[in-house]
């Protein structure tokens, strides 16, 4: 979707931007992964076209050639500029790359969207991409996890350790800032990229998970994309939707809140609400229990 310039949201936190990254450290540890991926052989990247999967594919590909497979996983939860990113950033690279499709919504367990959801969707991905890469010969399947995700409350990464995925950003201690400035170093064009996250993560917890629901959440986002915002999140509460930018743009959604309201309301919002706490990652969390299980999730 194209941003207008005058639009385009600043990436404030120095985690975006990757200021504050020392050039010294990213080079070393850019050697480091380099390294450490050409020991492995032949590797899958699970690829969401996000930095840090992006990341790892370019640097897989740039040490191991066509031995480096990017794959990326299809299904209703994921929107379809995201899918055509992925395969544009593929090309981009020259990397080998396949899509798949994966079924989590089949799952009931997913589908009842529990707080550990991300466990059910990341164990149906893994599950068949490991057959996959046994199949095809590839010795390791590799994630874009960073230093940054350690301690977070993440159940995909218990999915990925059951199935023995790798994540050579965070073996090597790439940390967010340091895996975008690494990226706009290698000229990746995502390296300043908003964190993004399955459209799932819109729908408070315990609320089913519908296709219908993540059709509605992706309309509505791309078109508060076309008008220019970057940085966002429409949180889906069954016929209300709760906008998420970041503070310094809240002006810029008043300014324009008759248009907006008659653009969420024609994809079947009834009502539209701002949230004036502003965007930020995992706000469905907040109610949660404030103690939680060690693998649960904090949805971006």
């Amino acid at each position: 979707m194209e941003e207008t310039e005058t639009m385009r949201m600043p990436i404030s936190l120095v985690e975006e931007s990757g200021q504050g990254a020392d050039e010294t450290s990213v080079t070393a540890k850019h050697q480091a992964l380099q390294a450490l991926i050409a020991g492995m052989g032949r590797v899958i990247v699970a690829f969401s076209g996000g930095v840090d999967s992006t990341l790892v594919l370019k640097v897989a590909y740039d040490v191991l050639g066509r031995d480096a497979l990017g794959v990326t996983a299809i299904s209703p939860s994921l929107a379809a500029a995201e899918r055509e990113e992925a395969a544009s950033l593929a090309r981009l690279i020259g990397v080998p790359h396949l899509f798949i499709e994966t079924h989590e919504l089949d799952n009931p367990h997913y589908a009842a969207n529990p707080s550990n959801r991300c466990y059910f969707c990341k164990g149906e991905l893994y599950g068949v991409l490991a057959p996959m890469a046994a199949a095809r010969g590839y010795r390791f399947i590799l994630d874009g996890m960073n230093a940054d995700d350690v301690g977070d409350f993440r159940p995909g990464q218990r999915a990925a350790r059951e199935h023995g995925v790798r994540s050579p950003l965070q073996e090597v201690g790439l940390t967010k800032a340091e895996v975008r400035a690494l990226a706009r170093r290698l000229g990746l064009p995502n390296w300043d990229k908003p964190a993004m996250a399955c459209l799932a993560s819109r729908i408070p917890y315990g609320r089913p998970v519908t296709i219908q629901a993540l059709r509605q959440i992706e309309e509505a986002e791309a078109f508060l994309r076309s008008l220019g915002f970057r940085q966002l999140r429409v949180r889906h509460h069954d016929n209300l939707a709760r906008i998420e930018v970041e503070p310094e743009m809240l002006p810029a959604v008043l300014a324009r809140r008759e248009e907006i309201v008659k653009g969420l309301r024609a994809v079947g919002y009834v009502f539209v609400t701002l949230d004036l706490a502003g965007f930020r990652s995992g706000s469905m969390n907040e109610a949660l229990p404030r103690a939680h299980p060690r693998d649960e999730d904090r949805d971006p």
